[in-house]
C-alpha cells in the first residue's frame, strides 16, 4: 500500500451528540449506511444500518411522546444521542436513538442492520434490553454508531409509511417516515 493510498483510508468516526441534535427526519435519512456497533464481552459486532423509522415529537400521533412525558417515555425528552429502549407486546425490546434538542421528544427506531431484518430480531441478536435505556451511545456503554465513510446516493433511499402505526390515524400513519436503503 502506498503512502498516498494510506492517506485516503479514513478511520471510523463515532457519531456524537452533535449528529443526533438535528431534526429527526434529517438524522433518520443520514443514519442509513452508518454502522451500529455492539460490544458484547470481547466481541465487537458492526452492522450497517439499512432501515429506520422516524417519530417526530408530541404532535406525531404514532410517537409515544404524543401522550406526554411518562416514566416510559422520559428518555425521549432527554438530549439527542441517548437510547430509548422499550418493551413491545410484552415480548420484544425495541431500540431507538433520541434526536433533536432536549425536551423535544423525537426518536428513530432502528428496524434493520446488516443481515438482520426486523427491530425485534435486531435487539435479540445484539442482546439489547432495558439496561441501555437512557444511556448515551458510547463505546463505554457497549453500543454506539460509527460513520465508516460509506456514501449513500439519495436515489438509493426509499421513503414509505411506517409499519404498524394505523392507530395514529390516516394523517400520521401515512407519513413517509420510514427510510430504507435499496439494495445495489
Amino acid at each position: 500500500m502506498s503512502l498516498q493510498h494510506k492517506a485516503q483510508v479514513k478511520r471510523p468516526q463515532r457519531l456524537t451528540a452533535r449528529f443526533f441534535n438535528r431534526h429527526v427526519l434529517k438524522v433518520a435519512e443520514d443514519l442509513l449506511g452508518k454502522y451500529l456497533i455492539r460490544k458484547i464481552g470481547r466481541k465487537i459486532i458492526a452492522l450497517p444500518i439499512t432501515e429506520v423509522e422516524a417519530y417526530d415529537g408530541p404532535r406525531d400521533k404514532a410517537c409515544h411522546a404524543s401522550r406526554g412525558k411518562t416514566p416510559r417515555t422520559e428518555p425521549m425528552f432527554g438530549p439527542g444521542g441517548r437510547f430509548y429502549v422499550y418493551f413491545c407486546y410484552g415480548i420484544h425490546w425495541m431500540l431507538n436513538i433520541v434526536t433533536g434538542p432536549k425536551n423535544y421528544p423525537s426518536a428513530i427506531l432502528i428496524r434493520a442492520a446488516g443481515h438482520i431484518n426486523g427491530p425485534a430480531k435486531l435487539t435479540r441478536y445484539l442482546k439489547i434490553n432495558k439496561s441501555l435505556n437512557a444511556k448515551e451511545a458510547l463505546p463505554e456503554n457497549g453500543l454506539w454508531f460509527e460513520d465508516r465513510a460509506v456514501r449513500i446516493k439519495k436515489s438509493k433511499i426509499k421513503k414509505s409509511p411506517r409499519i404498524g402505526v394505523s392507530y395514529a390515524g390516516p394523517v400520521w400513519s401515512e407519513k413517509p417516515y420510514r427510510f430504507t436503503l435499496s439494495p445495489e
